[in-house]
């Protein structure tokens, strides 16, 4: 759920390809039960990608050596970094965040330090900015993080559209969504 703002915000952009990766083309298991079908391989992968977005993962993903090596080689070639909720870890396992300000999911907030990050952000806003690095809370963070990518490498205008077209003005029906607001 943490890739839809992104694929939502650049699935339209003008020009963009995006790559959904996995080490192979078979489904891939997402939470909650949402399977996606990758399009490009690791070894299919443009040598360079532009933006890099890594979405909330398994454990068992975030800890696969052959995951961390593709993100830090990836990583340390894109020209924007998004991490959503625990996608941020794996950028931590990747050696990403080093003297990095990030924040991620309430649960993985304290595996950030022992990754490298000079400070970690547990409150105040679903996405935190550190140069090209933007991570982000789960689900709306994933949106918020894509159009704030978007702002800065489509310019305002395409942004402000991107927001117009998903319509994203987010309003919990239910209350809190934070830790700071329950009851």
């Amino acid at each position: 759920m943490d890739m839809v703002g992104v694929q939502a915000v650049f699935g339209f952009s003008p020009g963009a390809e995006i790559h959904l990766l996995w080490k192979t083309l078979d489904l891939v298991e997402g939470f909650p039960a949402w399977w996606t079908r990758p399009t490009t391989t690791f070894s299919d992968c443009p040598e360079q990608l532009y933006v890099l977005a890594v979405p909330m993962l398994a454990p068992e993903t975030s800890n696969d050596p052959e995951v961390i090596a593709f993100v830090a080689k990836q990583g340390r070639q894109a020209k924007y970094l998004i991490g959503v909720c625990n996608g941020v870890v794996l950028l931590g396992a990747a050696g990403l965040l080093q003297g990095k300000r990030v924040t991620t999911s309430l649960n993985s907030l304290p595996l950030l330090e022992k990754l490298g990050a000079a400070e970690v952000v547990a409150s105040g806003g679903s996405v935190v900015v550190d140069g090209n690095l933007y991570t982000a809370r789960p689900g709306i963070g994933s949106f918020e993080a894509a159009l704030m990518v978007a702002d800065v490498t489509l310019g305002r205008e395409f942004a402000e559209l991107a927001n117009l077209v998903v319509e994203y003005d987010p309003h919990p029906p239910l209350g809190p969504g934070t830790i700071e607001n329950a009851g």
